[in-house]
């Protein structure tokens, strides 16, 4: 494979013209596809199959009118202080306010003295409006009627904020993608000591994120997909394209030193450090399309999103990097770069020439039992959080301080309680009863039964008919015979996103599990948190698969990678470690709310439902990376006959120092997402930088060094007949330098 990946590097070398050429117009090409393609994305997390979208199905099927998961909004109206909302000039200032919001795509509108939504000081109220549409599908004279609502509210002397899922929060991407290449510059520059050699990462990444980005966008023409998916796909496509092209250019100015003509020199950097390159791609690859196992949408589609910005990032670094350094030259390795970034073995007795990562490595050496035990005690340690992790779908409440939607939820959970915010409904599909009003009432009765008992957690219970007149109970008789459903609606007093109203569902399904017997009915809970524990339930259902077929697919790379059974268990050990503590700091942060205000949080809350999983495969991949760069240099001076504690010696003096740019690079791309306004980047950029710079400091550069220098020659066993099973893929380019010889 050293081999052909040489002559790849020496023919973009050569060629490096039409190779630019047919990445520039493959980017040309794909940008003005996602400009003329390019539809919209959404924020909803939907699964079928599970009873809370069972629930909406059974809607659609029976109302084909209703729009179940259409948009909602929440106007929420005060009155000054000494006023209320029913002094008649504000009455007709809400009234007015709520007529300026009517569009075609308004299905209803519930005001406050209707719906009972007035709180006991008379002051706050909020009123209820429902859409035809999706808020993706909705136009901007919707969003329009509803700033004018407020207008006219706020001019007649009242408080109004609208909340809901129409008016959405910018993620600011940009910003985040603009921080992390800044700090990815100056790594860059003071790793490879030259501006020119620092902006070639740079360059490779931003075409190859640029490519998937606007490929993505582009497919939104066709398919709709999540917010976050394009967002991840840009996170991780900068973060990996930048430290691949990282590892071949370090190989590269390290090969010219030693006096090699430049186009040998990218052949050798890009068929050895580019076959690190290959494989540790292929691990991020596979982790990320193993989410198509779970069976959800929106998870498959981030999944291979981001994978197809990080095999880009692979082709890229092997082709358009040697392209650009053909057209550098020498400038990428003048003598004073040398003399900033030289990596050298030489006169190790003097210590003249010893580097910091050569002193920290014997070190190790000599304190290796020590080293071991502190490193796994602080992994250990910082991983208990972990044992109190909350799941939930993100609400309101996370979002920024100040924002419209925000404020209006807090008014809300101030005057009516956090769960007016996040009520759920309960679907009685009575189709099969024997008698459908009987079998409603049945369902209601047990509801408010349970809303009786002192810990209940129940603020009320809404029946579908809410008047006992005769006229009243004929209507809701001929609707009932009409769509063979009914909805009840309970009012936790907790939030969406509390563990109580969690357990609330729980206790909701059980009360009425029995129903059908009963009755011929079934009862179906649906909601905002309804949803959140259905998928939680079934990313917990399906996370062993996912991590073993994961794992097992990564553990058979890697043996064929390094020919060695206890080097990839040991890598795949010590990942677990490194999401121990990266889910463990985000518990910390945003569930407990320690230093909460680093990341731009004011208010603590459960964790996002599909962080671990998430971020078990993301950081699985990862982690590989670090693995395979840091071992194979360790390898390749094990199989060119250095004794096998020495390699270790030398091959982490060799790759330290490039490793650790590229973790802090990496690190700084993940940290910039922690400050764009949408929680789900946030936690998941939050995870993934404490994720990595775990991995990459705590395990791959104390506990995984320390395991090889216990173990020594053992480290590199692999059984006989697995000799002549596993092939010789030589990524340390030992067949290469047998040719070139």
């Amino acid at each position: 494979m050293a081999w052909h990946l040489f002559r790849l590097g020496r023919w973009s070398f050569r060629r490096r013209w039409t190779v630019a050429g047919i990445w520039a117009l493959l980017l040309l090409t794909v940008a003005l596809g996602a400009t003329t393609l390019s539809g919209k994305t959404n924020d909803s997390f939907e699964l079928s199959g599970i009873e809370s979208t069972q629930a909406f199905d059974l809607i659609r099927e029976r109302d084909p009118e209703a729009v179940p998961n259409g948009a909602t909004a929440r106007v929420v109206f005060q009155a000054p202080d000494g006023e209320t909302l029913a002094d008649p000039a504000n009455q007709q200032a809400v009234a007015d306010s709520l007529a300026a919001l009517r569009t075609e795509n308004v299905r209803s509108v519930v005001d406050p003295f209707e719906a009972r939504a007035v709180s006991a000081d008379g002051r706050t109220g909020f009123a209820s409006v429902s859409y035809a549409r999706s808020a993706v599908d909705l136009t901007t004279s919707d969003r329009e009627a509803l700033e004018a609502a407020r207008d006219v509210a706020e001019r007649a002397g009242l408080t109004a904020t609208v909340g809901g899922d129409v008016l959405g929060v910018e993620i600011g991407g940009a910003i985040a993608e603009l921080i992390g290449i800044a700090i990815a510059f100056v790594v860059l520059a003071l790793t490879l000591g030259s501006l020119v050699a620092a902006g070639m990462p740079l360059l490779t990444a931003l075409v190859g994120v640029g490519i998937g980005a606007a490929s993505i966008a582009a497919l939104t023409g066709f398919v709709e997909l999540s917010t976050t998916t394009p967002a991840l796909g840009t996170m991780l496509g900068l973060a990996v394209g930048i430290d691949y092209a990282l590892f071949i250019l370090s190989r590269y100015q390290a090969e010219v030193r030693q006096g090699r003509p430049l186009e040998e020199a990218v052949g050798r950097a890009v068929g050895t450090a580019g076959s690190a390159v290959v494989f540790a791609g292929l691990t991020v690859v596979i982790a990320l399309v193993g989410l198509a196992l779970c069976g959800i949408g929106f998870l498959t589609e981030m999944g291979l999103g981001a994978a197809f910005t990080v095999a880009l990032a692979v082709l890229i670094a092997l082709t358009l990097l040697p392209a650009l350094l053909g057209f550098a030259g020498t400038r990428v390795v003048k003598k004073q770069i040398a003399a900033a970034t030289e990596e050298t073995d030489t006169d190790q007795s003097s210590g003249t020439s010893r580097t910091l990562g050569r002193r920290w490595i014997e070190g190790l050496a000599r304190l290796r039992w020590p080293a071991l035990v502190a490193g796994i005690a602080a992994a250990v340690v910082a991983s208990i959080p972990v044992a109190s992790l909350q799941l939930a779908l993100p609400d309101d409440s996370t979002k920024p301080a100040g924002s419209d939607v925000r404020v209006a939820y807090d008014l809300i959970a101030d005057n009516f309680g956090a769960g007016a915010n996040g009520p759920l409904l309960v679907v009685i599909d009575t189709a099969q009863a024997t008698d459908p009003a009987a079998a409603v009432g049945t369902a209601t009765e047990r509801l408010l039964a349970l809303a009786a008992e002192d810990d209940s957690n129940i603020t009320a219970v809404i029946p579908p008919i809410t008047s006992d007149t005769p006229e009243a109970q004929q209507a809701f008789a001929e609707q009932l015979g009409t769509t063979q459903y009914a909805t009840l609606t309970v009012i936790p007093q907790s939030g969406p996103a509390n563990e109580s109203t969690k357990d609330l569902v729980a206790g909701i399904r059980a009360t009425l599990s029995d129903l059908p017997d009963q009755t011929g009915a079934r009862a179906l809970v649906t909601g905002v948190t309804a949803v959140g524990v259905d998928i939680s339930n079934e990313l917990t259902e399906v996370f062993p698969l996912y991590l073993a077929v994961v794992v097992g697919l990564a553990l058979i790379l890697l043996i064929a990678v390094f020919r060695s059974i206890w080097v990839p268990v040991k890598a795949a050990l010590g990942f677990l470690f490194s999401v121990g503590v990266s889910l463990g700091a985000t518990v910390a942060v945003f569930q407990w709310g320690w230093l909460n205000e680093l990341v731009g949080l004011d208010t603590e809350g459960p964790v996002l439902f599909l962080l671990p999983i998430l971020l078990t495969g993301i950081l699985f991949g990862l982690a590989m990376d670090y693995e395979v760069f840091l071992v194979t240099r360790m390898r390749e001076a094990y199989v060119h006959g250095t004794p096998a504690r020495q390699a270790v010696i030398d091959g982490f003096t060799h790759s330290a120092r490039v490793v650790a740019a590229a973790a802090l690079i990496m690190v700084g791309v993940f940290a910039g997402f922690t400050l764009t306004d949408d929680i789900i980047l946030k936690t998941i950029g939050f995870a993934l930088a404490i994720g990595v710079l775990v991995d990459a400091f705590l395990v791959r550069m104390l506990i995984v060094p320390a395991v090889m220098l216990i173990l020594g020659s053992r480290i590199w066993w692999l059984p006989r007949w697995m000799q002549k099973v596993v092939p010789t893929l030589d990524v340390e380019g030992e067949s290469l330098a047998r040719r070139l010889a």
